[in-house]
């Protein structure tokens, strides 16, 4: 919890309904954070954890207009600081019968929908608040995928050039935001036991040295390290998070 002469921190966080987000939620909030969320859907009435609809931001990133709105409904609510900003948000179509779609069957206004929530969302968030994170000396993680490294078996094509996007950007924007004392990194998920896994990932299970899934709360843990003191020198990586399958 904070201490008396430590101001409450605050953390931004789209995507936080289930599975990694919602395990970020508890994470920062077990230790005493603020966290305003972000979703599509509205506060909803039986909220998993303790929070108001003053900690939460309705808002469709694949709409640009929107998501500008949203930023200044933040920048409201934030009294000028943000410690931490997390880009969890992120879709992944699928095709009919929940098989991939590939870079030939993904339609253009697929391409732009995804690109549109996995990859411009998040730099335009960053930008928006760039005031609000450098005052704090704030920290940005992007979430990336191990899908964006290797052609996957169930991510789709747009999914996994999305996230490779966004690994590249997160070295640009470390660059570009450290000088304000702004950190950025991004965590790259493997096999998490969401509700996002496809049927068949216990094959894939099966080469990861640990033989076994990772769990929300394991990659949550890492996104707290990366947005606290712990890893004050840390700006510019991707932390893989998969057990050893990218090896």
């Amino acid at each position: 919890m904070p201490t008396t002469n430590q101001p409450r921190r605050t953390l931004l966080l789209t995507g936080a309904s289930r599975g990694i987000g919602h395990a970020t939620v508890k994470r920062f909030s077990a230790a005493g954070w603020r966290v305003i969320t972000c979703s599509r859907h509205p506060f909803p009435e039986n909220c998993p954890w303790e929070a108001g609809p003053e900690d939460h931001i309705q808002v469709d990133l694949s709409n640009p207009d929107n998501t500008e709105e949203a930023i200044a409904e933040t920048k409201r609510r934030l009294h000028g600081e943000l410690h931490a900003l997390v880009n969890n948000a992120a879709i992944s179509p699928k095709a009919d019968g929940g098989s991939r779609l590939g870079s030939i069957e993904t339609s253009r206004d697929d391409w732009h929908h995804i690109f549109q929530v996995n990859f411009f969302a998040p730099i335009m968030l960053a930008r928006g608040l760039l005031d609000e994170l450098k005052t704090a000396k704030g920290s940005v993680v992007n979430v990336t995928s191990i899908a964006g490294s290797r052609v996957h078996p169930f991510a789709g094509a747009a999914y996994a050039t999305s996230k490779a996007a966004l690994a590249a950007l997160t070295r640009e924007m470390a660059a570009d935001f450290g000088p304000f004392g702004i950190r950025v990194n991004a965590i790259a998920p493997g096999e998490i036991d969401t509700a996002m896994l496809s049927p068949g990932t216990e094959k894939i299970v099966e080469h990861i040295p640990m033989h076994r899934l990772g769990t929300p709360d394991e990659v949550a843990k890492i996104i707290y390290v990366l947005c606290t003191e712990t890893s004050s020198y840390v700006n510019g990586a991707e932390i893989h998070i998969n057990g050893g399958q990218h090896v």
